[in-house]
């Protein structure tokens, strides 16, 4: 663990993702930001994989927060979501003190468009922007078969220019509170085009759900409610008695579309897109005069029954 005792003037940075915290992007980005020596650095992720669970937060169990060894940080895995870790070390209950910046990443995909919407690694970004903290969300857009892990440790170095520019208006005083970031990475890092200021577009892969072969089903009821010898009996006589449930499995169909000027577009040409983002995301003007018009006359309305 580190010590907190020494260079405690540094500003301090909290991690958090949501492939967990032995995840590659986790551990490339916590090893950059140790070996500058500029700030302490703390850990607070996931104990496993908890990509895709949004905003989820857990009410039903306590958490458990396990110390964990990343040299030169203080590190817990946490058996919560990316909202949950972020909470947490938000309280008062495993840091000392507020961190200064918090970081959500680095995402091995990206998350671009209404992926955002789906995404833990914005997620844990955005908890912290509810906490009144400065958060970005950090995600590479990790090609299979073109990407490697050094790609993740290049991602890491071009962070640093956003971190180093933040703390600087921290420590000016003219921080921009009104929301957080979410930063993208493309493929190539290496030829990177530079930032590029961009709004969320509206691309989404396309997915479809699979029912799960009868035999497959068979085994995955067989594995997940093991029953007992003198149970058998019983339960070839009540088999009958109810149906036996579906099993379906989610698959992508297809790429992201998406027309130009936008977070994905712009990734895709090349370029680190830097998108502010707001806890909520509003309707467009157009809808909000569509209802304006609209609402007036719903007490009006004749009943349809």
């Amino acid at each position: 663990m580190e010590d907190t005792n020494k260079y405690d003037d540094r500003p301090t940075i909290m991690v958090t993702n949501d492939d967990g915290i032995d995840a590659p992007g986790l551990q490339a980005l916590v090893r950059l930001l140790v070996s500058t020596n500029r700030y302490r650095v703390w850990v607070c992720a996931p104990d496993s994989e908890n990509s895709a669970v949004s905003h989820a937060v857990t009410l039903r169990r306590p958490l458990s927060a396990k110390p964990t060894e990343i040299s030169g940080a203080t590190a817990f895995a946490i058996s919560g979501t990316p909202s949950d870790c972020v909470s947490l070390g938000l309280s008062d209950a495993l840091f000392p003190s507020l961190p200064d910046l918090v970081l959500s990443g680095i995402n091995m995909g990206s998350n671009c468009g209404y992926h955002i919407v789906y995404s833990g690694t914005v997620a844990g970004a955005r908890e912290a922007f509810i906490h009144g903290l400065p958060s970005v969300s950090l995600s590479y857009d990790w090609v299979k078969g073109t990407s490697n892990p050094n790609y993740l440790k290049l991602t890491a170095e071009a962070c640093l220019p956003i971190i180093d520019a933040i703390f600087m208006e921290i420590k000016n005083k003219t921080y921009h509170q009104e929301c957080f970031l979410n930063v993208d990475f493309p493929t190539d890092i290496l030829n990177h085009k530079g930032f590029k200021l961009t709004e969320q577009g509206y691309s989404c892969m396309k997915v479809g759900w699979k029912q799960v072969p009868s035999d497959t089903q068979s085994r995955h009821m067989q594995a997940t409610t093991p029953m007992e010898p003198d149970s058998v009996a019983s339960d070839l006589d009540t088999k009958d008695a109810s149906p036996t449930p579906l099993l379906f499995t989610l698959e992508l169909k297809g790429g992201q579309v998406e027309n130009g000027g936008t977070d994905y577009s712009s990734l895709k040409e090349g370029y680190i897109t830097v998108t502010p983002l707001g806890a909520l995301t509003n309707a467009k003007i157009e809808s909000q005069n569509y209802y304006k018009n609209w609402l007036p006359g719903v007490a009006e309305c004749p009943s349809a029954l």
